[in-house]
């Protein structure tokens, strides 16, 4: 009986497994030797020049997380109490929180019914005297249509925050994601494509404002500019915070980027197979699968489908789970949560962001998951539709 429950539990697929490259260890290994474990050592440095090259922006700064960067992108476009930043209700609660942090408004708008990201062609009517900035979330690492968002926020004044969390090596028109806007914010969780446990990275396109980003970053000094022999002594010269993470975490993290592509093409291959996979149920109407608009070129960060307005989710996915399958949801919207009640507002009745919010299941997608795996998991979500 044991060896049989030992077998069971040996097959249980789990939603995610972080991925590993091998040199993560040695390089912490190497920060450790170098006796120097607090932030913007060697290894941040390296980090700092590959997202430099990769988004060709004006600086790259890493963070302790997504969460800090959007928080240092609210100070940076001087965001004040009653302002309002438009974004999706469909997100993470830190899009809207570094934001509500300083007072202002989110201004919630409905998603697209195919990618599900901002509907760009509701935000001009949700722009107000108080409107500051808008904030597109790339969502499963699939672009917004950037152009048309640049293009509204130029005509009226406004910043735009790309929210890239899930962008890592996703492109817009051959633009990386994070690269567009004036200020770009990725997320290097454990659940993303490229990793440190924890950690993110702020990207400045805008040079007006690279300066005062690295003040921001070292809790409102120029500590940076210290360092570099600019100045003779580092002062408080802005509101700030400890933003920046130490040394370690860019040692793990510089052994993911040095593998960021390898990464996303083992990704690709398996969001690939569960596209094809997929297509005989699509085609019967049982879900419906993800929708990639031609000028967007995804990372594979997550593969979903989206079920029938008829079909029970709960029990889809405890079918899934009594075979040994963990699958999960995705956000409850942001303008329907207690706190998104009491700081936000909704600019119109967010319809498609109900209807789908609700009808979303997140399939397991990680490096290393196999052909037999996947072929258990869309045959289980078969038996539990059919």
């Amino acid at each position: 009986m044991q060896t049989k429950e030992a077998d069971l539990n040996a097959e249980k697929i789990p939603f995610n497994r972080p991925f590993m490259t091998g040199k993560e260890l040695q390089y912490i290994a190497q920060a450790n030797g170098l006796h120097a474990l607090a932030g913007d050592g060697t290894f941040t440095k390296k980090c700092h020049g590959w997202l430099e090259h990769q988004c060709g922006c004006k600086k790259a700064l890493l963070t302790h997380s997504c969460t800090a960067a959007l928080e240092m992108a609210a100070l940076l476009i001087h965001i004040q109490p009653g302002d309002e930043v438009i974004m999706p209700s469909y997100t993470f609660v830190s899009t809207a929180n570094a934001f509500v942090l300083r007072g202002a408004v989110p201004v919630f708008v409905d998603i697209r019914e195919d990618t599900l990201n901002i509907d760009e062609t509701l935000i001009e009517s949700a722009i107000t005297s108080r409107t500051r900035a808008i904030v597109p979330v790339h969502y499963a690492g699939v672009s917004c249509e950037m152009d048309a968002i640049m293009a509204i926020a130029r005509r009226h004044g406004i910043k735009v925050v790309e929210d890239a969390a899930q962008g890592v090596m996703s492109f817009y028109k051959g633009r990386a994601l994070g690269s567009i806007g004036d200020l770009g914010a990725f997320s290097f969780h454990e659940t993303k494509n490229v990793i440190s446990g924890e950690g993110g990275a702020l990207i400045v396109n805008d040079p007006d404002l690279a300066v005062l980003a690295e003040v921001i970053r070292e809790k409102g000094t120029d500590r940076s500019r210290f360092f570099r022999g600019e100045v003779d002594k580092y002062t408080w010269q802005e509101v700030g915070s400890s933003f920046l993470p130490g040394e370690l975490i860019a040692a793990f993290l510089w052994a993911q980027l040095e593998e960021a592509q390898a990464i996303t093409e083992r990704r690709l291959a398996i969001w690939d197979q569960y596209h094809a996979l997929l297509a005989p149920m699509e085609a019967q109407g049982l879900l419906r699968r993800p929708i990639i608009p031609a000028e967007c070129q995804h990372n594979a960060h997550m593969y979903y489908v989206l079920l029938p307005e008829d079909a029970n989710r709960a029990e889809v996915m405890a079918s899934l789970k009594r075979d040994g399958i963990s699958s999960v949801f995705h956000y409850v919207p942001l303008h329907s949560a207690p706190a998104g009640l009491r700081y936000g507002k909704s600019h119109g009745p967010l319809a498609v962001t109900q209807r789908q919010s609700e009808r979303l299941i997140r399939l397991p997608l990680w490096v290393g998951l196999t052909d037999d795996q996947q072929s258990r998991i869309v045959d289980s979500l078969n038996r539990a539709l059919s």
